[in-house]
């Protein structure tokens, strides 16, 4: 096995999740950067971890996918030249966000100053006010009015 410090920039490919005792684990793909690689060379994947508990709670809590982070850590590259390399991550910079993801399967509506989500694969419809402030949650679309009615009622928060 080859080992090396080193720092990588790439874009997150798996959401970041908890490992055992604190730890978190996250892929990133990153493009080649030897001057020496083909301009079509496939980009690689790394798996990342970190133990690190403020990385930990950046990674469980602020990262999405699609993110480009600069990791700084120690790289193990196995012997089996399939299998993907691994990074010990001990620094970590967000780069740039991933935009916004465009939703396909929903549908955005608005009745005045409330803003409704429908999703086909759910019944429950989320209701919030037009500047961001969560209303509540319909069990179903007929039951939309009735939550907002509550909500200006006091009822429901």
């Amino acid at each position: 096995m080859d080992t090396k410090h080193l720092a990588v920039d790439g874009y997150v490919d798996t959401v970041p999740s908890p490992g055992p005792r604190g730890t978190a684990a996250f892929e990133l793909i990153v493009q080649p950067a030897d001057a020496n690689t083909a301009p079509d060379a496939p980009d690689m994947v790394v798996v990342c971890s970190t133990g690190d508990p403020r990385i930990t709670e950046l990674l469980l809590n602020g990262i999405q996918l699609g993110d480009l982070l600069r990791v700084t850590g120690t790289l193990v590259q196995p012997d089996d030249s399939t299998a993907p390399a691994r990074l010990t991550v001990d620094a970590l910079e967000v780069l740039a966000a991933a935009p916004i993801p465009v939703p396909r399967e929903l549908v955005f509506d608005r009745y005045g100053p409330y803003v409704v989500i429908f999703n086909a694969d759910r019944d429950a419809v989320p209701v919030f006010l037009a500047s961001g402030e969560w209303v509540g949650e319909a069990p179903s679309a007929d039951l939309i009015g009735p939550l907002i009615d509550a909500y200006e009622n006091g009822g429901a928060r």
